[in-house]
């Protein structure tokens, strides 16, 4: 099966503490936590400005890739009043509403040749 080379750049920490999660998916109902996709591609990387995310070749199709940094290192987005209190960032950079971006605005095509996303980490408070 052809298959492409993934990874990503995240710029825009506001501290080198804790660690970043990062997961890609090519199901949209398993956006954004990728929990529902046993062939999720899962990272966890010790936090660090402009690291980069290396998920290897996955299958030609259409993904999208969440993270968060998790400061104190507790494995979860921490929330206040359902408001992220920990950073986080989407492909494509996609926009934010109420509630994470859809997987429709946050997906990119991975065909044979390798694709790199550049995400830029967003907080809230």
């Amino acid at each position: 099966m052809p298959a492409g080379e993934v990874s990503a750049t995240v710029t825009n920490l506001r501290s080198e503490q804790g660690q970043v999660l990062a997961c890609l998916t090519a199901r949209p109902g398993a956006f954004p936590d990728c929990e529902k996709d046993p062939e999720a591609r899962t990272l966890i990387l010790k936090a660090e400005e402009g690291m980069q995310l290396d998920f290897g070749r996955v299958p030609t199709g259409r993904y999208a890739i969440a993270i968060v940094h998790d400061e104190n290192g507790n494995g979860r987005l921490d929330k206040r009043l359902m408001f992220p209190r920990e950073g986080y960032g989407f492909s494509r950079n996609a926009p934010i509403g109420f509630g994470p971006p859809s997987f429709r605005s946050a997906a990119f095509a991975v065909e044979r040749e390798p694709e790199h996303q550049s995400i830029k980490m967003r907080y809230l408070f």
